[in-house]
């Protein structure tokens, strides 16, 4: 029995020491968790607040004055613009300007005056579910917080004020079914973590069967190697791409109200980023199993929480905001679920498409111009 213990202290003695030797490995047990822990202990937050919201004012009035101070001076909300027309409620939602619009109607003024019940409207992106249910909350609660100071005063000869209420409607998802936010987003996240992953494995692959130095001997050009290599990777993706979206239009009910050729284009700008990421870790990897690992802790987990999959990024800290430019699904899941569930087009996604085209760029580059010193 003491020989036995005795052994596997010396085996486990080994271990550390070759753990200790291969600075790699030290990183990823070591220093990528804790690097998780500091940035996603400010990102990983539930609270919703900073909310954009438009003021589509009709009334002009001093109690749409007031109505609107309120709102000002709320911490969970900051007003985007002050517009006198319905007109610009669409193109605020649908760009994502604005999560909510406050609707006050011509003659609420006089109504109040008047001792009649008056109603405003609150329009909501009821794409994120989860933020639009409490930001809905919010927005109740300081009309309701207005209307019940207005009703504690008395007008001439004694009549109360009438009750401000708050008639709320949601677009794009007016069920606020989790499930039709969460599924399209899946899509962004199978096709980063099948992709970055089979990808990541394509040099690390063949330096270890040793079959790395029988392809540099080929006629076969750097790029020729690299091209052949991720190809087959990108076509899995695609595949994936179109099984994914049956599945979720058909099995899970979620509504296709965009372009599927926007959607099958935009997604294989997205590979280009996944490819050219998991190339870049294969580079910087000697094993396998050190590619998944490096994969998994540096690059994939963070870019899961920090690209709005899960927490919103409008509630991260500033600073961590800025970081988020750098994520490509943070791109791609605005892309997706605004053609899943608001059907807008390149006129409102551009944006995120050329963001995502030039993270797919910088991606290959670094990752070409680093594997053909690695394949040298």
């Amino acid at each position: 029995m003491l020989a036995g213990l005795k052994r596997v202290r010396h085996l486990l003695t080994k271990e550390l020491i070759e753990l200790r030797q291969d600075p790699r490995l030290f990183g990823i047990v070591i220093m990528a968790p804790i690097i998780q822990l500091f940035v996603l202990g400010y990102a990983a937050t539930t609270d919703v607040k900073d909310i954009p919201l438009l003021v589509v004012d009709g009334d002009r009035s001093s109690v749409s004055r007031q109505l609107i101070e309120r709102f000002e001076a709320s911490s969970n909300f900051y007003i985007v613009d002050v517009v006198s027309g319905d007109g610009a409620i669409e193109d605020h939602l649908s760009h994502g300007t604005a999560w909510m619009a406050l609707t006050i109607p011509a003659g609420l003024g006089a109504n109040v005056a008047a001792g009649r019940p008056s109603t405003v409207q609150v329009i909501a992106d009821g794409t994120d579910s989860n933020s639009t249910g409490v930001a809905l909350g919010y927005a109740r609660n300081v009309v309701a917080s207005y209307s019940a100071e207005r009703t504690a005063e008395r007008l001439p000869g004694g009549r109360i004020i009438a009750p401000i209420d708050a008639d709320v409607r949601v677009w794009f998802n007016a069920r606020l079914e989790s499930r039709d936010f969460m599924v399209p987003g899946i899509i962004a996240l199978l096709l980063l973590v099948v992709t970055t992953n089979l990808s990541a494995m394509a040099i690390v692959r063949e330096r270890e069967v040793g079959t790395l130095e029988q392809l540099n001997v080929t006629p076969l050009a750097r790029w020729e190697l690299i091209v052949g290599k991720l190809l087959p990777y990108a076509l899995i993706g695609m595949f994936d791409v179109v099984l994914v979206t049956l599945v979720a239009v058909f099995w899970f009910e979620i509504p296709l109200r965009g372009s599927f050729l926007l959607l099958f284009f935009c997604s294989g700008m997205y590979l280009l980023s996944t490819l050219g990421l998991g190339l870049f870790i294969s580079t910087i990897s000697q094993t396998q199993q050190q590619a998944s690992m490096t994969a998994t802790f540096f690059f994939l987990t963070p870019m899961i929480y920090l690209s709005g999959f899960t927490f919103p990024i409008e509630n991260m800290p500033e600073w961590i905001q800025y970081v988020t430019y750098a994520i490509p699904l943070r791109y791609f899941l605005v892309i997706v679920r605004g053609i899943f569930l608001k059907g807008v087009g390149v006129d409102v996604l551009w944006p995120q498409m050329a963001a995502l085209l030039a993270c797919g760029v910088v991606l290959i580059t670094l990752a070409t111009l680093r594997s053909s010193k690695r394949l040298a």
